[in-house]
């Protein structure tokens, strides 16, 4: 455990004199998401450790540079979980850059994301001024929730130095099972197992297989096993965080990766040169993975089309990653950016240019 506080805060403060930009890194697993990182180094790696845990309450309290691996390790001691499945893509992914990237797993859908189990944070703003968002209660803002504006702005707005998270209880017992499908029927059939109180947790597809997995106790297990039906897929933890850690074999591909987020109901989407098997659905029709060449403004039209927004989550050209704002939502986002750094120090043009 190390509390970094003083030293980040007079490095920021420093920067803010001098308008030198700051670029944030915790565990660096998470580089290469968003725009090209500039500035300085701002390195809080070491500010580590788990402040305040309690089982009973369900909450727990780390500094930001704490690894998610050491939070779930006391976290298993009380069989207790971050229930939205966070992704690491590396063993130096750190709680910070988790919130910061507001990234969550196969059970996002089922349990909420990330921004979900936010309760408080403290930050330094760009102008090295130390704030308290939240608490430790699900309950505790009256007014405006900033501590959840912190999660997924990527650093833009300043620097999270700890963050309050709330907790849930491992489940009694875990099946996956799979279904045969193209993609077309695995939208209807996930869809129709959706809208059922069965506990299902992560749904996924890629054209050929289609992938459940339930939990709770054994006898709900079981019960929706033979409602499903289907064949037990033997390996499903491997399985499950394979496809959050984007390590499946389907991953591995040098094109550009991209991510649909649409209406869990919208149906698939066919492009013409696009090949079935360049597909794969998470989230239960809510996340749709794309591996291609086509241009950002090719990809954001068919993602309209479709409902939705499109992200290019890794790899190709990195000046244009997120959907467009509108200019109302632009205003906006300029005038948050000029409350908490005025001087736009802070991982500037991470998300969009000049933000």
């Amino acid at each position: 455990m190390s509390d970094l506080t003083q030293q980040i805060q007079k490095q920021i403060l420093d920067a803010y004199q001098s308008g030198t930009a700051l670029n944030i890194i915790g565990g660096n697993s998470k580089s290469w998401y968003g725009r090209v990182p500039t500035g300085e180094p701002l390195n809080i790696g070491g500010h580590s450790g788990i402040l305040n845990y309690h089982p009973s309450e369900l909450v727990l309290t780390a500094r930001a540079g704490t690894t998610l691996a050491e939070i779930a390790d006391a976290l298993d001691t009380h069989r207790q979980r971050l229930p939205f499945d966070p992704p690491y893509y590396g063993e130096a992914a750190t709680i910070g850059g988790t919130v910061a990237c507001n990234f969550s797993g196969p059970r996002r859908p089922y349990a909420g994301s990330c921004r979900d189990f936010v309760l408080g944070c403290t930050m330094i703003n760009g102008k090295g001024k130390i704030m308290r968002f939240g608490g430790e209660v699900m309950k505790n803002v009256a007014g405006f929730d900033a501590s959840r504006l912190m999660t997924g702005s990527l650093g833009t707005l300043g620097l999270l130095l700890d963050i309050s998270l709330k907790v849930l209880p491992h489940r009694l017992a875990e099946q996956t099972l799979t279904l045969t499908g193209d993609f077309h029927q695995a939208i209807e059939i996930m869809n129709r197992w959706a809208s059922t109180p069965l506990p299902v947790t992560a749904m996924a597809a890629d054209g050929k297989l289609i992938y459940f997995r339930i939990c709770g106790t054994s006898s709900a297990v079981e019960a929706s096993r033979k409602q499903i039906g289907g064949e037990l897929y033997e390996d499903g933890l491997n399985f499950w965080k394979e496809l959050r850690e984007q390590s499946l074999l389907w991953f591995d591909d040098p094109r550009p990766l991209w991510r649909f987020s649409l209406p869990q109901a919208a149906p698939h989407i066919q492009i013409d040169h696009i090949l079935e098997e360049d597909w794969y659905i998470g989230w239960g029709g809510a996340q749709r993975w794309l591996k291609s060449d086509l241009s950002f403004d090719e990809v954001q039209a068919v993602a309209r089309d479709a409902g939705g927004h499109a992200t290019l989550f890794r790899g190709g050209d990195r000046e244009n990653i997120f959907a467009p704002l509108s200019p109302a939502l632009i205003k906006l986002h300029q005038q948050m950016k000029k409350a908490f750094d005025p001087s736009g120090i802070m991982n500037p043009g991470r998300m969009y240019e000049g933000l």
